[in-house]
Parts: C-alpha cells; structure tokens; sequence
C-alpha cells in the first residue's frame, strides 16, 4: 500500500546550518586546516550507486522515485545513472561486473537473468538480509518470484510486471457496439468470435479492426503459443516444441493481415498512432504504452491480452533489483541496496500510475488505491496469467531471439512468407542461436 505518510515541506528560510549544510561546512574547514576529506561525507551518508534503463514516461517516474527515496533517506547517498535501453545497457552491466565494479544495485529484465551468469557476473542475494528489510516471499505471485532464481540461489527483487495488454479506443468501439454500460469491452471469446468484432470495427474505422506491431512479432507469436501450452526447451545441442501449436499461432497473425484486419506494416510509434487517430478499434502492445495515449488524448481504456485459445495468457516479463559483482561489496552497502529496493516496491503505486506497470508487490497491487486506477486496475490479473520467455543466454527482452526472429514472423504479416515457410524459418533460427556459444 503507498506511504501515506506526507513529505515534509521545504523550509521557508533556515534558522540555522541542515544536515547537508553542516557536512558541506565540516568539510569545507576540513580542507582548510589541510586534511584531505575524501571519505568524510561517505562515513555519514551510505552510498548507493544504481544503475537503470528507464527513459522516457518511465525514467521520469523513475526520477520522480529517486527524489522522494532522497528526501526521505538523507542518511544515504543515492546516485543513479540511466544507460541505453537493450544491449547498450547489458553489456554496460556485463562489463562493470566482470571487472568487479558493478553498481551496487541494478534494475535488469528477469528475462536476462541466465545471460547475465548469476554467481559470476551477478552476486546472490541473502533471502535473510531482504527479509530484514521487510520483503520476502510472501509479497510476490509465486510465478514472479519463482523467476528470480537461479540454480537454487535468489538472484532478483521483481518491481513490477510488465505485459502485453489490449488497448481499446472509446469512441471507434461504442460505435461498433462493443462496449458494455462502464465502457468495457464486451467478451470476446475464442478466435472465431474476435475475428468478427474486427471486422465490425473494420466497418467503423475504414482501415483496420486492430493495430499491433509487426516489426516486433515475437512477443505475439509467444502469447498465442502459450494460450495453447506449448512448451519451448532449449538444451545445449537441440531444442524441443510443438510445431503443430507453433503453426497454430502463426496462422492468427497472418490471418490478421491477409484479411486486412490488422496493417501488413506498422513499426514504432505507427502501432500507437493507429488506435489514436481511429484508424484502428483495438490494439495490441505493452502496457507501457499507456503513456503514449495519454499524452496523445486518446480516449482509452486496456484490458487482458485477448482469449483467442481458451485462456488470457500474455507475453510478459518484470523488471527486477539485482546485485551486479562488486569485489569491494560492503555489508553496509548492500543492506543499503536491499534496503532502497524494499523502499522502491512499496511506493510502486507511482510507478503503476505512469507506466501502466503492474506492481510486484502485493499489497500496492491489492491496495485501494490501486483500485482507484484506471485502466491499470483492469488489467491487474494479467500478471497471474504472464509467460515469460523459455530459459537460454539468448533469449529475453532485447535478446537475440527477439531480434532473430522478427524475420520470418514479420513475413507473415507481410504476406511475403505463408506459415509453412515462417515455421522452417523460424526452426533454423533456432538452430544457429543455439549453435552460437553464450559468450559469458
């Protein structure tokens, strides 16, 4: 539950030297008798130095974060940095770890845990010292917190879960008679029954019943395989699925476009500005994308990614805390670290308001206020029902897989490739991922 607990104000003129004040001072005559200083203010103010990749809707929030933990915290000394998001940023983290000068707390994908080679590249951490900062099991969804292990050995702190959701346009779905007396969307049950409210909402808009991204395809494809349990094992030499669910799938998205359902191309910014200027009634994408739409004054609202198999199961993942390898790593450090994630969990109501993120923590996710927001609260079961990415060095968000596979998904929204032809594509793609060493 957020912190009700108010800030207090800013002074109105200082009757006398703050706390900041008072270091700056002793330092300052420190220097002037000649004694170096150089460890005087981190004696009295424990430093964090954390690293992240939120820019955007979401590093605004993130600073919005960072500056009420600061003003409530003046004993530590929180320093964050924001590296570019995807490989820019891992390999950032990869490398301040293999030289032992990994930040002190990191936030990554729970996704890229295995490529990040827990135990090396990253420290464990000691379920005791976080339960000491108040967080344990008890908080999380068990399918979250079963993520952050690695052979046995905790290794994350989930903040949140990230997922696809589906957006809705308002005006372009009442006129197509697709909402119900509080403006959500009727139940739209099975392949069959969903492809027919595209095509009312096709007659509505005159170009598209939804919008979804085609140069990021893979996010899709996993959720309608998942929706059918299909499984995908990768072993060091082979790997193993069910082809026949893996066509299933591929079918829907081609489907989509060959029907002129969805648009054959649409990349970026394109996908948002579809559903935003009515060229589209639904749209597939990350909750994230909220962001986009209010800023865009589109009139929205977002529910579960849809039942087309029997189920809402979605592609998802989380961003979690984790602990980079330090060869200096202080107890007093790190207790600071766990200590500002157990911090950043329970204020994550802010972070779910700006981002559409939902919180990892539970009694935010199951707080009052949390019910109070909308279309967040409309979504919420689907981290319950997230699929997060199969295990492998190189799969994840910004993994190789991802990127690997947009070829011969996108294809098929293309109508460049039938299935037949994605689903040969797709299975030597694997292949060379697998026949490419893991280079950590």
């Amino acid at each position: 539950m957020r912190d009700a607990t108010p800030h207090p104000p800013p002074r109105s003129g200082p009757v006398g030297p703050d706390r900041r004040s008072f270091l700056g001072l002793a330092a300052a005559g420190l220097v002037a008798a000649g004694c170096a200083p150089p460890d005087t203010l981190l004696s009295a103010r424990t430093p964090i130095h954390q690293w992240n990749l939120f820019a955007g809707g979401d590093g605004m929030r993130m600073i919005e974060m960072h500056e009420a933990y600061r003003a409530e915290h003046p004993g530590t000394d929180l320093s964050a940095t924001t590296f570019e998001w995807g490989e820019p940023f891992y390999t950032k983290v990869a490398m301040g770890a293999a030289g032992g000068r990994g930040a002190d707390i990191a936030t990554v994908h729970v996704s890229r845990l295995e490529s990040l080679a827990p135990g090396r590249l990253l420290d464990p951490i000691d379920p005791a010292e976080l339960a000491e900062a108040g967080i344990d099991s008890s908080v999380f969804l068990p399918n979250v917190w079963e993520q952050c292990f690695f052979e046995g050995q905790l290794y994350a702190i989930p903040l949140d879960t990230h997922v696809l959701v589906q957006f809705h346009n308002l005006d372009v779905c009442r006129q197509a008679g697709l909402l119900d007396a509080d403006d959500r969307l009727v139940p739209l049950e099975g392949l069959d029954t969903y492809l027919d409210a595209l095509r009312e909402i096709r007659a509505v808009t005159g170009a598209y019943g939804l919008s979804l991204d085609t140069w990021g395809p893979w996010s899709n494809f996993w959720a309608l395989y998942r929706q059918q349990d299909g499984e995908l094992l990768f072993g060091e030499d082979d790997y193993e699925w069910d082809e026949d669910k893996a066509m299933a799938a591929m079918e829907v998205l081609y489907r989509l476009s060959e029907e002129g359902l969805a648009p054959r191309v649409s990349q970026g910014a394109d996908t948002s500005a579809n559903l935003a200027n009515g060229r589209a009634g639904l749209m597939i994408h990350g909750n994230w994308e909220m962001a986009t739409l209010n800023a865009a004054g589109t009139p929205f609202s977002a529910s579960q990614f849809p039942n087309l198999f029997g189920n809402h199961r979605t592609r998802g993942d989380s961003h979690c805390y984790v602990l980079p390898h330090r060869r200096d790593r202080s107890p007093a450090r790190t207790r600071a670290a766990l200590e500002y994630a157990a911090w950043m969990l329970r204020h994550s109501l802010t972070w779910a308001e700006g981002a559409g993120h939902i919180p990892a923590y539970r009694p935010v996710v199951e707080s009052p206020e949390y019910d109070a927001l909308h279309p967040q609260a409309e979504y919420r079961e689907a981290a319950e029902n997230v699929q997060f990415e199969p295990k492998a060095w190189f799969s994840g968000s910004a993994g190789r897989l991802q990127d690997e596979a947009t070829g011969p998904l996108t294809g098929l929204h293309q109508g460049t490739q039938t299935p037949d032809e994605a689903l040969e594509q797709l299975k030597r793609t694997f292949r060379t991922l697998i026949d490419v060493p893991s280079p950590v």
